[in-house]
Parts: C-alpha cells; structure tokens; sequence
C-alpha cells in the first residue's frame, strides 16, 4: 500500500469533482475545489474520520467493498478504479522490475508484417525492437544508447535536448499528455523499479510541463487512433495507429498502418525502399 500516492490520488479526483455533479448543493461558502471529505465520506457510507486518514496518509489498508464505495463516491473511471486499488494494495501489484526482453516470436511478427511500422515498447517508454519500415519513419533506433531510445524523454526532452523533435507529430501535446498518465500507472505498478522512479524523477527536474501535468495524478488513457508525422524525405505520413498489450511481459506492440492506395502508403512505399538514410529528425 502506497499511503501517500493513494491520498494524494484521492484528492486530487475529490477537488475535480464539483456538488452538482454528485447531486448536491453548490452552496455559497466553498473555500476549496471540489468535494469536502465530509460530502465524500457520506457518500461512500464511510466515516468522515477514516476518509481524511486516507487523504492524509494515516488509514491501515481499506477493504475492496471500501474502495469501491470511494470509486463510485468520486465516479471514477474503470482505469481509474483500477489504479486505486493497485495504490491501495488489494489488487495484483507487480513489485519487481518492468521487463526488457522482447519474445521472440513478437520480434519475428515484427519482420514478417507487410507494410507496417512496428516497435514493441516497454512499460516505461523504452523502444525494445523495430522493424526497418518503423526506423524509416521515426528514425534509426541502432547507434542510440538504450536510455535515448525512451520515448518519454524524446517527449520531455529539457533544456539540454531541446533540439530534439518529436518526429514531427501533429498530436504531440496529446501524446505527452498520454505518455505522463501512463508512467503513473506504470509507477504504481512498479514503485520499487529504479529505472521507472528515476525515469520519472529526471522527468520532473528538466520538464515544467511533465511536472506541472504529473501533479494532476491522472491516469486514464484515451488511445490515438491515428498519427501524422511530418517527415523529411516524404512529407506528411497519416498512420492508423494499433496498439496491442503484450500482458505476460507488460509490453506494448505498436502498430502503423496506411489504407491501401492512400497518399500516406505510397509514402510508407517510398520509405521502405529509402530506408533509413531518409530520416534526419534530430536523434
């Protein structure tokens, strides 16, 4: 059980929340956003006092039927009810490291797959493996150290990295939005795994923008459905964009696909006969 995770979890959805949305008055003397502890607790048929011990960190571990009071008290989302619990520790917690190894039969997919950009990413954003049509598109992954080929950084670069471009994406903002709700997921997961806390920790030192959107504690995840890269050999490059969850190693199969016939599949045609002396984003 996280205690101070889980409390700050909880408040930052109980001041999002406003009374008339749970069917209560405004009323005139509200000092702070959102719901009192008071109109939660109520809610959820707790007592007031153990609801603030949760919020303050003091509470010994809720039951599930508890959480599942606060999680329709505070109408949280299904990605939201589930990140509770794994905060709270009733849920399956994985407490050790977040894997790198890709299976080899996912990584014999990725070459047999006809006209698709693919890459397998880690829990934490690392690019695992790719195929060649995805080192066209986004960029050889080969001559980088395993820590610049973290799509997280590449989204947050900082100060020192600020000639690095995000491939050109015209959704950029909404992919570092998705890239901070998915790390607080994957820390809640993995909070002993120093790879993620100093992920996360470098993150917050050299980003205002990841430390300002960290500090909303969302977690849920809307999927991009598709991409356009702006890419310098071939122009704009509109992908459908699949993503598969490999669940036994807590990995993800990116996918990019053009419809046939398209002005963006003659591009990822182009690409594959180009390679990747094409690509001169700055890595």
């Amino acid at each position: 059980m996280d205690k101070q995770e889980l409390g700050a979890f909880l408040r930052s959805r109980r001041e999002r929340l406003r009374p008339q949305d749970v069917g209560l008055p405004s009323g005139p003397r509200r000092r702070t956003p959102g719901l009192r502890r008071e109109e939660v607790a109520v809610l959820a048929h707790i007592s007031t006092e153990y609801y603030i011990r949760l919020e303050q960190g003091r509470a010994p571990r809720p039951s599930g039927d508890v959480l599942a009071a606060i999680a329709g008290a505070l109408r949280l989302t299904d990605a939201e009810s589930d990140h509770l619990h794994v905060l709270a520790g009733t849920a399956p917690n994985r407490s050790g490291l977040h894997r790198r190894d890709v299976r080899p039969s996912i990584l014999a997919l990725l070459e047999r797959l006809p006209q698709t950009a693919g890459f397998v990413m880690s829990a934490a954003f690392e690019v695992l493996a790719w195929n060649d049509l995805a080192a066209a598109l986004m960029g050889d992954f080969t001559p980088l150290a395993p820590e610049d080929r973290n799509l997280a950084r590449r989204a947050f670069p900082g100060p020192q990295r600020a000639n690095e471009t995000l491939y050109g994406l015209s959704d950029a903002a909404e992919f570092r939005l998705g890239v901070v709700k998915q790390l607080r997921a994957t820390l809640a997961r993995y909070p002993c795994d120093s790879a993620v806390t100093g992920l996360i920790g470098e993150l917050r030192d050299v980003s205002t923008d990841f430390a300002r959107l960290w500090e909303r504690h969302d977690v849920q995840n809307t999927p991009m459905l598709t991409k356009t890269f702006r890419h310098p050999a071939v122009g704009e490059v509109t992908v459908d964009c699949d993503v598969l969850a490999l669940t036994d190693r807590d990995q993800y199969l990116v996918l990019y696909t053009a419809p046939p016939g398209s002005p963006s599949a003659e591009a990822l045609n182009l690409l594959n006969v180009l390679g990747t002396q094409a690509s001169h984003y700055v890595m």
